[in-house]
């Protein structure tokens, strides 16, 4: 029976299920997103989040509590270049965000070779297309289009060349 076994054991045994997620989340880490199946992606949001949490900057807010959250998270994904750009970049990122790093968003087409359902996984701060900069920039953009101050100029533009046409008329007159 499984009773109070919550993670799913994907088919391995645990040494090749940590050793498998420990390389996955070394990769999501370095290259923001990879492309893997939708069982191994949820295994891996559940892996990963608490590592990032650990990376973020109010949790490390004296060397040796830094230094302690190096050595934790080290010793899950055993990559130092990983742990260092968790630490320098993704950490002080995120810092703002409750939780919810990663976005997992299903594949159209299933694998080949045995049909599994495939997912890309990335995190979340990294993907310019969904994150609120870029939802930002295209309020700023409709907000100029409705400005109500770009109409007042123009309408004085034309009572500023009326006098100009004038000007000529009475130089004409003076000679």
């Amino acid at each position: 029976m499984r009773h109070n076994k919550k993670f799913n054991h994907l088919g391995r045994k645990s040494a090749h299920r940590k050793a498998m997620l420990s390389n996955m989340a070394s990769s999501l880490i370095l290259n923001k997103r990879i492309i893997t199946t939708t069982a191994k992606a949820k295994a891996l949001r559940m892996y990963v989040e608490p590592l990032i949490t650990k990376a973020k900057p109010e949790n490390n807010t004296t060397t040796e509590t830094g230094s302690s959250n190096r050595r934790v998270v080290f010793a899950y994904l055993q990559n130092k270049y990983a742990v260092t750009e968790l630490f320098r970049e993704v950490g002080p990122k995120v810092g703002t965000r409750p939780g919810g790093y990663t976005r997992i968003i299903r594949m159209p087409e299933n694998r080949k070779g045995d049909a599994a359902e495939m997912a890309l996984m990335e995190l979340v701060d990294y993907n310019e297309v969904y994150t609120r900069e870029g939802q930002k920039t295209a309020a700023k953009a409709k907000s100029t289009r409705r400005s109500s101050k770009k109409a007042a100029p123009k309408a004085e533009a034309p009572a500023a060349e009326a006098p100009v046409a004038e000007a000529p008329v009475a130089e004409q007159a003076a000679e």
